[in-house]
Formats: C-alpha cells, sequence, structure tokens
C-alpha cells in the first residue's frame, strides 16, 4: 500500500519521502513502484519519460526525522493499533508545526489513533483501495478532532491524485471495509459449514453476483491476516454477533496461511495455477 501510494503520488507530481523499518524494505518498495509503473508504460497508459520523472520524485527515506519534514505524512503499516501509535510518537519530536498526519487504515478509529499526537485537528483518515494505481477511489475519515481545513486539504490531495473522494464517519471499518469484509468473513463461514467447497463459492459469486473476484479469493488478495484484523475491529466496535470471525479464519491465520502474499490461503499460489486448499 505504501509503494501504492508513493507511485500515485509521485505521478500526481509530489515529491515523495519513502520510509519502511530498513533500507531492504524501501528498496522493495521502491521496486514495486518501478515494476507497476513499468506495466503501465508497457500497457501505453503512461510515456516512459513520465515514469522516468516520476521515480526521480520519490526519495528514499531512512530515519523516522526524515519523514516528518513532508507537509503531509501518510502512515501505511500493518492493520494493527499498537504499531500505527508507535509510529506516529516516533514522528511527534520531529513534526513541523504545520504537517499533516495521515493514516491509510482500513478499520481503525481516526480519533483514537489521533490522540497519541499533538494535533488531532490535523489528522485525518486516506484510506486507499489496494491496488492503488488501480482503484478509483480514497475514503476520507474525520476524527472527531479534524478541523476543516484538514479535510479540504486532504480531500484536494486525493483528487489532484485523479482519485474520487467518498467521505465516511468514523465508525469501526467506515463505508468499503464495513460492507465488504463481513461478507467474506460469510464465504468463509459458508466453506466451514459444508455448503459449498471453494471453487464453487467463488464461482457462484462471480457468476452468480457478476462479482469480478470471487470472495475467497478476495480474502487472499487482501490477506487473510487483514481480514481477520477488520472484523475483529468490527466485532470489538460494534459488539454484534453477526461480526464474530469465522474460526475456520482464524485457524488459517493461525497457520500462517495468510493468502497471496504467504503462497498459501484458500488457494494455493506455490504452482503455475492457484489451487483450492479446501
Amino acid at each position: 500500500m505504501g509503494a501504492g501510494i508513493a507511485h500515485v503520488s509521485a505521478l500526481g507530481g509530489y515529491q515523495v519521502l519513502f520510509h519502511d523499518v530498513s533500507r531492504e524494505r524501501i528498496e522493495e518498495g521502491l521496486a514495486t513502484a518501478r515494476r507497476n509503473m513499468a506495466r503501465q508504460v508497457g500497457k501505453d497508459l503512461l510515456s516512459q519519460e513520465d515514469m522516468d520523472a516520476a521515480m526521480a520524485r520519490i526519495v528514499p527515506a531512512e530515519t523516522t526525522e526524515a519523514v516528518a519534514k513532508a507537509d503531509l505524512v501518510i502512515e501505511a503499516a500493518t492493520e494493527n493499533e499498537e504499531v500505527k501509535k508507535a509510529i506516529f510518537r516516533s514522528l511527534l519530536p520531529f513534526l513541523g508545526p504545520d504537517t499533516l498526519l495521515a493514516s491509510n487504515t482500513s478499520s481503525i478509529s481516526i480519533t483514537r489513533l489521533a490522540t497519541v499526537t499533538d494535533r488531532p485537528e490535523k489528522f485525518i483518515g486516506l484510506h486507499f483501495m489496494n491496488p492503488v494505481p488501480i482503484m478509483k477511489l480514497v475514503e476520507i475519515i474525520r476524527g472527531i478532532g479534524t478541523d476543516v481545513p484538514t479535510y479540504e486539504a486532504a480531500r484536494d490531495f486525493a483528487r489532484s491524485l485523479g482519485k474520487t473522494t467518498s467521505n465516511s464517519e468514523d465508525y469501526p471499518a467506515f463505508i468499503v471495509n464495513r460492507i465488504l469484509v463481513p461478507m467474506v468473513n460469510e464465504a468463509i463461514y459458508t466453506l466451514y459449514e459444508g455448503v459449498g467447497t471453494v471453487e464453487a463459492i467463488d464461482t457462484a459469486m462471480k457468476l452468480g453476483a457478476n462479482h469480478p473476484m470471487g470472495p475467497l479469493e478476495l480474502g487472499d488478495f487482501i490477506g487473510l491476516d487483514t481480514v481477520l484484523a477488520i472484523m475483529n475491529v468490527l466485532y470489538d466496535g460494534l459488539s454484534d454477533s453477526k461480526y464474530r470471525p469465522c474460526p475456520l479464519l482464524v485457524k488459517y491465520v493461525e497457520a500462517g496461511w495468510l493468502g497471496k502474499k504467504s503462497g498459501r490461503g484458500f488457494y494455493d499460489y506455490r504452482g503455475e495455477t492457484p489451487v483450492p486448499t479446501r
């Protein structure tokens, strides 16, 4: 997600400081951005000159202090509240008075994340969809303390990247994942209860509901650890049993079968063609 946000920001003409937990991870992110831009060049969606100019705008930043010099800092870490809070705490000593802070969280309270900073009025949610270069939507989530100038700046930034924005209130999982992830969880329950196989469930939803990707395939694409994290946020935040994570989802995450990124989830991706694991 971080590489994708850097990708579209650089193509939008912005100077980007790209930070990660190590130099190796920074290089991996830059390689991802370069590879995805090259794919756009190959499809005649982008010129080689524009790609070269955009990649030159993305500068590795190995320290938190370097990142904090930006006008806008967008956190795109794993969907773990404590990890995100630690990142924002680490930024505080180096922030300028006018720096805006944003989280790309897909489910966690913006109001709660903002409490660990010294500027809740300049804190906002900018939830890009994955894959960032392709998906058109950015959800904008105002915390209870977010002021109007911060909202307007965040909205204008997202739109300057060619994105469409949708405003969401600061409730668990916002709009997209409040609707989408429980559908994935329900598909896992349908598998867990033996109603259908992986292949039957995904085929049914692709051909019966005209979904471009079946829900189990989609869960693998999102990352089953992320699906579980979002379901836990919904279950804890809304106290409604309909958001209880499926035990089979929990088991897959415990096994490290997280989907496409780990090589196995509801499909096994280690061969030429994905094969259902159940």
